[in-house]
């Protein structure tokens, strides 16, 4: 029996009966596998992924670090709690927000922006 008469379940017994259950059965195992699989490897194992650069982004927030929020607006981390931080906006001291962790998009070290200017200037 060769291999594309299994997958499409047109294959026949030894005494010349259509073998249709048992080979419809195992093709339909096999699409709902394949199909499984390529969900996973396309929707699922990325996320995952990307949530865990988010976990290590947020836990490494520390004072001092701008911040690009998720509304645009960029700032100064000023003090960090459990699951807030306050962040300072702009040039008017009296401009600080609290905000949850999870609404901050982007982290610049404050030693990270000299170095890409050094090296831009070049």
């Amino acid at each position: 029996m060769n291999f594309s008469a299994f997958l499409f379940g047109t294959a026949a017994s030894a005494d010349g009966t259509a073998a249709n259950g048992t080979t419809s059965i195992i093709t339909l195992v096999i699409y709902v596998v394949v199909i499984g699989a390529l969900f996973y490897f396309m929707a699922i194992r990325p996320q995952k992924k990307q949530q865990k650069q988010m976990d290590a982004l947020i836990s490494s927030l520390e004072v001092g670090d701008s911040v690009l929020t998720t509304a645009g607006f960029y700032g100064v981390v000023i003090d960090v709690m459990d699951e807030v931080i306050v962040v300072e906006f702009g040039n008017n001291k009296n401009c600080r927000i609290p905000m949850k962790k999870t609404a901050v998009v982007e982290v610049e070290k404050p030693g990270q922006a000299s170095a890409s200017d050094d090296t831009a200037s070049k």
